[in-house]
This record gives structure tokens, sequence and C-alpha cells, in this order.
């Protein structure tokens, strides 16, 4: 087997009862991504039971760059994120849902925004997707436009669409951020927590063709508000000192 060159980037994709959408989503990640930048894309399982691992498998076969990491018992999309994050190789950490509705044709912006940015921003800089035209029901769209208008008044965390999947970040900045169940929802908030900077571009946004949802509007609304007042917290709390010598 031909060896691979060490990723600069990792996409990292969570998922739960996916098993449609496996192939149909990493041939577009590796239609969009091959000849612009070395990866790998890191599917996290998270405790599927329908034909998900089967079909990982399968894709492993046809993509050499597909890392496959499985929870044994569903863990959350957070927790699924984390993980995949966490056995990563890329020093650039790229996520997105796994239904197929974040496009992947939108990461090679993406990341040549972030390569343009200055030397000293870069490290502590996440890109983050505006999915200004929004392929969902119209209770589902309510919905998140309410949750976004009442996050970003209270955090501050200056994006549109905090609970958007696709997001382009350093790995070395994802692991510094606090994490806990549902954080990717606030992950603008925590990276300005952190002393980094967010720049949020407008990123296509599909309708679901294969599979369900696996949640729902009410079963989000409460967590998040719990969540919402727990991140102020962290918020409120942050200390990031100016270090004028390592020695």
């Amino acid at each position: 087997m031909t060896s691979l060159a060490v990723p600069e980037l990792s996409v990292v994709v969570p998922v739960k009862n996916e098993a449609e959408n496996i192939r149909p989503l990493l041939d577009e990640i590796h239609m969009a991504l091959q000849g612009k930048v070395e990866f790998e894309v890191v599917y996290v399982d998270d405790g599927s039971d329908d034909g998900t691992p089967a079909a990982l498998e399968q894709a492993r076969v046809i993509h050499p760059r597909l890392r496959v990491v499985r929870h044994k018992a569903s863990c959350g999309q957070s927790q699924a994120v984390a993980t995949g994050v966490r056995y990563a190789q890329g020093t650039l950490i790229a996520t997105l849902d796994g239904d197929g509705q974040n496009d992947p044709a939108d990461l090679p912006a993406m990341l040549e925004h972030w390569r343009a940015q200055p030397d000293d921003v870069r490290p502590r800089l996440m890109i983050t997707g505006w999915r200004a035209n929004r392929r969902d029901d119209g209770i589902r769209r309510l919905s998140s436009k309410v949750a976004n208008s009442i996050r970003s008044k209270l955090l501050r965390d200056r994006t549109p669409d905090s609970g958007s999947g696709i997001k382009l970040l350093p790995r070395a900045l994802f692991l510094d951020l606090p994490r806990f169940d549902h954080m990717h929802r606030f992950m603008a908030a925590l990276v300005i927590r952190a002393g980094g900077s967010v720049e949020v571009v407008k990123v296509n946004h599909r309708p679901r063709e294969r599979g369900t949802s696996k949640y729902g509007v009410w079963n989000r609304l409460w967590v998040g508000i719990v969540d919402l007042f727990g991140v102020m917290w962290l918020m409120r709390r942050a200390r990031n000192p100016v270090v004028e010598s390592k020695e």
C-alpha cells in the first residue's frame, strides 16, 4: 500500500445512523480537496446501530485517507467531534455534519481565507460558516433564528449562525477550549473566550436527501437554555494574560 503524506488538514465528521450518507459525502469531500491540500478524513461513529459501521468499512477500501473511530455507546455530537480532533493528525481541523447538508465544496475557500490571514492571527483564528439560506423546514429555521439572536446578544460572539456544522480552525486551538456536552453550538464564543478570533463566511446549505434527523426542536431548546447560562458563566471568568517573556 502506498504511504500517504502527513496531512495538513483533518476533516472530522461525526455520524450516528447515517449509513446512506457515508459514501456520497465522502466522495464529495475528496472531490473538493483533492490536489488542494494534504488531508485525511476522520469519521467518528457515535454508537450507530444501523448499517453505518459496515458502510464505513466499505468506504475505507475506496478512500484510503479515511480513518474511523467508533464510540461503543452514543455520547453526543460534541463528544464525537472532540474524539475526532483528538485522533486527528492534521494541524488544521475542518468539521462537517454527517447528514450531507453542509457542502464540502465550501472547504477550499475557507482554507484559503484562513491561509490569507497574518501569521500572528492564524493560530488563534476560526473560520465558521453562515448558512444564510437554510434549507430546513420553517419551524427549524424560526427556532434557529430566535436562538441565534438571543445567544449573540448575551454572548457577543459576533456570529449569526453559531450552530453551523462547517468550521475550520487549528487543532491546537480546539484543544484549548473547554469541552462539555453541546459545546459545538457555542464554538465561536469559546474561541473568543480563549483569546482567539472568529471570521464568518457564507456557505451553501442543502436539504437533507437521505436519512432522518436525530434530534428535534424542543429537545434542543431546553438544554440550549441551560448551556447558554453555563457559557455566560465561563465567559465572565475568562482570563487571557499577555505574556511578555517565556524565560
